[in-house]
């Protein structure tokens, strides 16, 4: 039995109302995490101080799990300044697992700050200086500590400073083998300590730096081969990142996948051409963040959903947490969407015209041999044939289009 309720001339299905809501109600199973400098961020920027109070880490915590998220994410300094001494830091990290306790929030990723302090400003484990490669260490192995102990089972490297204004300063050869060198000495310190954790390496093409050190998830993707334990090191792309470059986010998340590389994930959004901007995810790029949500949810793709956004300065407090709900609440409607997609018959029709299998033509040119080629050699293709045919790539992006503007 359907109950109805109008307003006005429209008649909305009142079931489907309620099954809505709570579709869109983000959940722990969600998997959904905030970088504590997400929610933290106080809105200063280089133009401009800051227009939010500093918001500490366990309120955080408790804001998030009453939003649906299921944990949060720090670098070091998120959590304990700059300096502290270890009775501060014993105090601090006291005080923030028990707001995890109480919350029920997880720390899935943990990560180091390498970029805010002076010593970094000219990079940390590729600077020109050994003291600062070998202090960019010391700091890490502490914070991997602190990560290890707050539950961390990814650690990612985002080199913010690991990179060049003068190329001139800096011998590039150097700086390759240097972050070689440092990401090797971190994997036997995890190895040896046994810890259960993964390295994620982090692209971005510039800023702060003028050229940041392989500026894509496919240099980190070739960088990862050459290291000694490549097992245990994947991928974060960020979708702000990679658009920067000017690339299409996805493909890189599918060849991270396809390569076993994709061990996390930052979501957001981001204008192609502008600074870092960190907008809120699905913002700005709508239909490329419904084909980036529909791939995940596709692949089933175990990982966290990791949103390193923050909140427009014009927000105050409640901005900030406006800001967080729509992030999850954005994915999750992109998620229905998704099954909307996969069940639509006139989209899916359109898919099978296009992606129709031949078994025995893939076998033959799937692996080399003599009697693989001998077989090609012999096939009349009548290309000209074939290229006679349209794709209908109008229709189903039209489909699409309207899939996406809720008119389908």
């Amino acid at each position: 039995m359907f109950v109805l309720r109008c307003f006005g001339y429209l008649t909305v299905n009142y079931w489907e109302e309620i099954i809505m809501s709570n579709l869109l109600q983000p959940k722990p199973e969600d998997q959904f995490t905030f970088g504590l400098w997400t929610v933290g961020n106080p809105g200063r920027d280089p133009f401009g101080d800051q227009v939010r109070p500093i918001i500490k880490p366990t309120y955080s915590v408790q804001k998030l799990s009453q939003l649906g998220a299921y944990g949060v994410n720090l670098h070091d300094n998120d959590l304990v300044p700059f300096g502290s001494s270890a009775r501060e830091q014993d105090q601090i990290v006291k005080e923030f697992k028990q707001a995890l306790d109480d919350c029920n929030m997880k720390v899935p990723m943990a990560t180091t700050n390498l970029f805010f302090h002076p010593v970094f400003r000219d990079g940390a484990f590729t600077s020109n200086n050994p003291k600062v490669r070998a202090f960019a260490l010391q700091k890490t192995v502490r914070s991997i500590d602190l990560g290890v102990e707050l539950g961390a089972k990814i650690y990612v490297f985002w080199g913010g400073r690991e990179g060049a204004e003068v190329d001139a300063s800096k011998n590039g050869p150097d700086t390759v083998k240097w972050f070689r060198e440092s990401i090797n000495f971190l994997a036997e310190y995890v190895v040896d300590q046994g810890y259960d954790l993964k390295f994620a390496l982090e692209a971005k093409p510039n800023e702060p730096r003028a050229d940041i050190y392989m500026p894509t998830t496919g240099h980190m993707l070739h960088f990862i081969e050459t290291l000694d334990r490549p097992e245990m090191v994947g991928v974060n792309p960020e979708f702000a990142h990679e658009t920067m470059a000017g690339l299409n986010f996805l493909h890189g998340v599918i060849q991270a996948y396809e390569s076993g590389k994709l061990f996390h994930i930052d979501l957001n959004d981001q204008k192609m051409g502008r600074f870092d901007q960190d907008l809120r995810f699905g913002s700005e790029s709508i239909k490329a963040a419904f084909f980036l949500v529909k791939f995940l949810e596709d692949m089933q793709w175990p990982g966290m959903r990791h949103f390193d956004a923050h909140a427009y300065r014009t927000e105050d407090e409640q901005g900030v947490w406006d800001f967080a709900a729509g992030c999850m609440r954005t994915y999750l409607i992109l998620k229905d969407k998704a099954r909307q997609f996969n069940e639509d018959p006139e989209i899916q029709g359109l898919l099978s015209e296009n992606q129709q299998r031949d078994e025995s033509l893939e076998r033959i040119v799937a692996t080399y041999s003599n009697g693989n080629v001998e077989a090609l050699q012999a096939i009349d293709f009548q290309p000209d044939k074939i290229a006679e045919k349209g794709h209908s790539y109008e229709k189903l992006d039209q489909l699409t289009v309207e899939l996406l503007l809720g008119v389908r």
